[in-house]
């Protein structure tokens, strides 16, 4: 499955920059996902909002079939929705090649994870910050991916919440280099290199990318800061 396939290509190339598209320009679609493949990146991460999970709103099932047909790269989508349930299966024929719910917004995490992955799918499983480790106990072995939020869900430009570096060493002495391990949330040149050393190995950048005149030499410079040399 195509799906998967791009699963892996994540997997085998961390450190990976996943430029949030919440913040390019929408207007210009196409041309900002031309801009950003020419940047090296080597996958996409995907906000969607609801308003009722978190208080933004942003876009859902169109948008991520309208960057599936503009790119091959593979698309991480982070769902801050309530009921994800009803939407899984939206989102995987939309495109998407990672599901990320939020383990708050479900009563049954390891029912939603095994049906991500039945659509062939990787399953992500996020945490906001204030949420305790132990809220994802029994769900790790279903996990393709866990996102450990380093600013409350549903805003940009945040300060950087250090306590998401206390649960990725956590994460990363639990499970290896089994599950990705991904941080969202203030990511940008001065604390790229913690959450590296912490054990991430995805990185979703939205300010730190968006704004500036050449891609390129920032995506560059946060990846060499993550630890590929």
């Amino acid at each position: 499955m195509p799906q998967r396939a791009n699963v892996a290509r994540l997997r085998s190339s961390a450190p990976v920059i996943l430029p949030s598209l919440l913040l390019c320009d929408f207007g210009n679609l196409e041309r900002e996902v031309r801009r950003l493949e020419e940047a090296g990146v080597e996958g996409l991460h995907l906000d969607v909002m609801d308003g009722c999970f978190v208080p933004n709103l942003t876009y859902g099932m169109p948008i991520v079939q309208a960057i599936r047909r503009l790119t091959d790269m593979p698309l991480d989508v982070h769902l801050m929705i309530v009921d994800p349930e009803q939407y899984v299966g939206q989102f995987s024929e939309a495109g998407a090649d990672v599901i990320t719910f939020h383990v708050e917004a479900v009563k049954n995490p390891r029912s939603l994870l095994e049906r991500i992955r039945d659509l062939g799918a990787g399953a992500g499983l996020a945490m906001s910050p204030e949420t305790e480790l132990s809220r994802i106990d029994g769900c790790l072995d279903l996990c393709d991916l866990i996102l450990a939020m380093s600013v409350a869900p549903g805003f940009g430009k945040q300060k950087f919440d250090e306590i998401a570096l206390d649960k990725l060493r956590r994460l990363k002495q639990i499970v290896g280099d089994d599950v990705m391990l991904e941080v969202d949330g203030g990511v940008n040149k001065t604390t790229i290199e913690r959450c590296a050393e912490a054990g991430a190995g995805y990185f979703v950048v939205g300010s730190a990318i968006f704004g500036k005149e050449d891609y390129g030499p920032v995506v560059r410079e946060l990846t060499q800061l993550a630890g590929r040399r």
